[in-house]
């Protein structure tokens, strides 16, 4: 009878410690709702959601994933604009997403196939301010990918420049 005592211990042990990994996995992979104006919505290949089959991110959400600065000139801009942003890995990361190809969507519908192994290699960052300043549509913003050209020469030509979405309102990962 002892050995039956034992037996039972050890599978409600089993099944409590199963219970918990399940629950935290459960609580890594959901997110928070946006409290702010939503900036990005995110669908595709992606573990963490807080709407329905995507994932919406609001201001204070995409700095709560680390602000990252980045210096660097662009097609676009004047001088060498300070821009500050999530890295586009760190998102991924948190997500849990995956896939070869990120596609980002503008405010005006454009569309581009991003390799996803370009958020390894380089620092690229989803940016939501230039200069300390908010970006506003007018300025491509809310949301603007930049790469580091300034930092990676092999980044200043036409192929990288087309990755460069400005008023970017959502990413699917692919």
């Amino acid at each position: 009878m002892s050995m039956k005592r034992t037996l039972l211990g050890i599978a409600t042990s089993i099944v409590a410690v199963l219970a918990l990994v399940t629950t935290t996995a459960a609580w890594a992979e959901s997110l928070p709702q946006p409290q702010g104006k939503p900036l990005l919505q995110v669908s595709g290949q992606i573990k963490s959601k807080n709407a329905g089959e995507g994932a919406v991110f609001d201001l204070a959400m995409l700095e709560g994933l680390g602000r990252t600065k980045l210096v660097t000139s662009t097609a676009w801009t004047e001088g060498r604009p300070e821009f500050e942003g999530v890295l586009l890995s760190k998102l991924m990361e948190r997500l849990g997403a995956s896939g070869a190809t990120m596609v980002a969507i503008a405010l005006n519908d454009y569309k581009v196939e991003i390799p996803t192994a370009d958020f390894a290699k380089y620092p690229v960052i989803l940016a939501y301010r230039m200069d300390g300043e908010l970006l506003r549509i007018r300025d491509k913003g809310p949301l603007w990918i930049i790469y580091p050209q300034d930092d990676h020469p092999e980044l200043k030509n036409k192929q990288t420049q087309a990755k460069w979405v400005w008023q970017v309102k959502e990413v699917q990962f692919k």
